[in-house]
């Protein structure tokens, strides 16, 4: 899959050194996946939810979700935003991606 939006996985990275591993290990395996379909996302990561159109990912044992948009058709991934548990559940990140 192709990235798209690193600079919110950096900046949240530089905000939250703790969850760098965790990131680390989400960008190696969406960048290396083939998912053709939701249930192929959740083969390689059961941390991973549907909410509207978008999915979210559970990050560094669940203190952070990371929210993108998965176009499968050309196999592009694009991050929202990665954002501390505690700011997911203000919910205001689904103006973002509009997934209200």
């Amino acid at each position: 899959m192709k990235i798209i939006g690193l600079d919110k996985i950096d900046g949240a990275i530089a905000k939250h050194r703790e969850w760098e591993a965790s990131l680390a290990s989400w960008k190696r395996i969406a960048g290396e996946a083939r998912w053709k379909n939701f249930p192929d996302v959740r083969k390689t990561r059961k941390d991973a939810d549907p909410v509207g159109r978008c999915v979210v990912f559970d990050i560094a044992h669940n203190k952070a979700r990371l929210i993108s948009r998965i176009i499968y058709a050309v196999q592009t991934v694009v991050v929202f935003c990665v954002i501390s548990h505690a700011e997911y559940d203000k919910e205001r990140w689904k103006n973002a991606c509009d997934c209200d």
